[in-house]
């Protein structure tokens, strides 16, 4: 196994990796930076696409662009012109949340979070923003959503409030978009950290970014912890599998802590990472259907 800096780019809170195999590029987020980045799987080729608010996650289109959660709500984003389309705001009367993490399931739906910025009350929510673009309110009372990815099959769901430091598993009903059985996957309290971005593997186990801790860790799907990586950053913050062969994990990172009470690092803060030599690959990344 090898951990390497792919790009020294200095997020001041990166985020989302996203591996599309059409373009074969890689794309990830500078939530604070307002930024949008890509580059080719050996880190090269940069581009950069700002955008209006606090960007959570994105997702690519299969119509081309992509569609992203912003503070301000669901937008679509033009790569050509760089300019944003609002879809629909989900939380306009709540001037403290924004929406965080996100993913498309296997029928191009996408599904996001929002949070409390000062990560403190549960005042967040999860959503279903459809193909027709209607949005869909799936569970409130969330401080801080991180972490929505399913199963190879798309029938179980993998979501975590971090600041209950648990990661959640749900039945999935691929149908109609709905989870329910809610029940604790696994449990990271006593660790320092808190579960942020995750993804899922070919072999379903699930790779987990415990930010804070400094560590990667993939889970067996019962949830038993299989193994634990260790990263020179301590605000690591989540992975995805891509590269020709989907065969790299990329991992973001923070460069500057959204909280006083949280921890500074050294100076790859902020870098985006590839490990390599893992022995396991990913699986694709769903486009948006709408």
């Amino acid at each position: 196994m090898d951990i390497k800096v792919l790009v020294d780019c200095k997020t001041i809170l990166g985020e989302g990796p996203l591996w599309d195999v059409e373009e074969q590029r890689l794309y990830w987020i500078d939530s604070f930076g307002n930024k949008v980045w890509r580059a080719t799987p050996e880190g090269k080729e940069i581009q950069t696409w700002d955008v209006p608010a606090k960007i959570g996650s994105m997702a690519l289109r299969r119509k081309g662009g992509a569609v992203l959660s912003l503070q301000t709500g669901f937008h679509f984003l033009d790569f050509k012109t760089g300019k944003t389309e609002l879809i629909h705001d989900p939380e306009p009367d709540k001037p403290t949340t924004r929406i965080n993490d996100g993913k498309v399931d296997k029928k191009g739906r996408f599904i996001a979070g929002s949070m409390d910025m000062m990560e403190s009350g549960p005042i967040g929510a999860l959503y279903r923003l459809d193909p027709d673009l209607s949005v869909h309110k799936l569970e409130d009372g969330i401080i801080c959503s991180n972490g929505p990815c399913w199963s190879p099959d798309g029938k179980t769901f993998y979501f975590a409030d971090s600041w209950s430091e648990a990661i959640s598993v749900y039945d999935y009903d691929l149908e109609t978009g709905t989870p329910s059985n809610k029940r604790t996957f696994c449990s990271v309290k006593g660790t320092g950290g808190a579960p942020d971005g995750a993804t899922v593997d070919a072999e379903g186990y699930v790779w987990m970014a415990l930010v804070y801790a400094g560590e990667i860790r993939r889970y067996a799907p019962d949830g038993r912890l299989d193994r634990t990586i260790k990263m020179p950053v301590l605000k690591v913050t989540s992975v995805n599998f891509g590269g020709p062969n989907l065969d790299i994990l990329y991992v973001t990172s923070m460069a500057k802590p959204p909280l006083p009470r949280f921890p500074e690092d050294g100076p790859l803060g902020g870098s985006l990472f590839a490990i390599t030599g893992l022995g396991v690959k990913g699986v694709p990344e769903p486009r948006f259907a709408g």
